[in-house]
């Protein structure tokens, strides 16, 4: 078993907390927190070990599982990936695109392995339909949040829309071109709504819209590919797949087709893939343990989160313009 320490004990590190504690891939062996407070109250509650010194509990593990505000990753990172540790990073990757770029090349200098926090890759409704998505010429995505002050010190991009970002550069194997978007803010003083339209070298469109300070939840996405579209709903773990065929010479009497103006025929019929019941934020966890034991290659990589990390940021540059 890896033997691991949290960085953080807010609301997700104390998910991240649990988890661990139950995984059979790692040893938790205590948490840091700056807010001495804080980590009083969650040691009464739930009874981790709690290191007061943060050098103290990353010389103490293998892995060091970082939940704390963005701006502090890098630093967090840094130490211990300095130290020989590997590294789980809740997403964004860091601050600033240098941050995370210096990152990657720690990874390589001290030959560590490092995770972002990407947890949408880890949905069972995307899981089931990935390797269905195939070249997408047109992506919508919303992700649409009720209002909650925690997380409003950020952009809505960093905060919501990045998830759809890093899911949408995973499916699309191009460069982004061309970057068009506006955000308002209503009251934060960071864009609370937010829209991108986000061109690649490839001629796939993205159309991606987030908002924190929506009436109801929402996070789908539809993606539009030749010969079928594909929907997922994140948030209620349900996907729909349609895809168009040739139509058979003799069509059934239930079979739908299509005719085009050319006379072109088509069958529409539908798949329904098996989605299996995960805990996303434990799978994300494990599989970076068997990244490491295994020495194969995050999911979610260093490189894929920054990337993502680049695509937000432009879209935030893009306000101004």
């Amino acid at each position: 078993m890896l033997k691991v320490g949290v960085l953080g004990a807010g609301h997700l590190g104390k998910i991240h907390l649990r988890l661990l504690q139950q995984s059979e891939k790692y040893q938790l062996i205590g948490f840091y927190d700056a807010d001495e407070i804080n980590a009083k109250k969650v040691v009464d509650e739930f009874g981790y070990t709690y290191f007061d010194n943060i050098n103290k509990l990353i010389e103490a593990v293998d892995v060091v599982d970082i939940v704390t505000p963005t701006l502090s990753h890098f630093d967090c990172a840094k130490k211990a990936m300095q130290l020989g540790r590997h590294v789980f990073i809740e997403k964004p990757i860091t601050n600033t695109l240098e941050e995370a770029e210096s990152l990657v090349a720690f990874e390589n200098e001290y030959g560590v392995k490092g995770q972002v926090g990407h947890v949408e890759r880890f949905n069972p409704a995307f899981i089931a339909v990935k390797d269905k998505i195939e070249n997408p010429m047109f992506i919508e995505t919303h992700r649409l949040a009720e209002f909650n002050p925690r997380g409003t010190d950020v952009p809505v991009v960093l905060d919501l829309m990045i998830h759809d970002i890093d899911a949408i550069l995973s499916v699309v194997n191009s460069e982004v071109k061309q970057i068009n978007a506006s955000g308002v803010s209503v009251i934060s003083n960071s864009p609370d709504i937010a829209n991108a339209r986000i061109e690649f070298q490839n001629g796939c469109v993205a159309n991606l819209t987030a908002s924190r300070i929506s009436l109801k939840n929402m996070r789908k996405s539809r993606f539009f590919q030749k010969d079928a579209y594909i929907s997922v709903d994140f948030l209620e773990k349900k996907v729909e797949v349609v895809k168009m065929k040739d139509a058979p010479e003799k069509a059934g009497d239930f079979d739908m087709i299509l005719q085009n103006a050319e006379g072109v025929k088509k069958q529409i019929y539908f798949e329904n893939p098996d989605i299996e019941t995960n805990n996303a934020i434990l799978d994300e966890l494990e599989t970076f343990a068997d990244a490491i034991n295994d020495n194969t290659e995050p999911i979610v990589s260093l490189k894929q989160g920054t990337a993502a990390l680049r695509v937000a940021l432009q879209v935030i540059k893009a306000f101004k313009n």
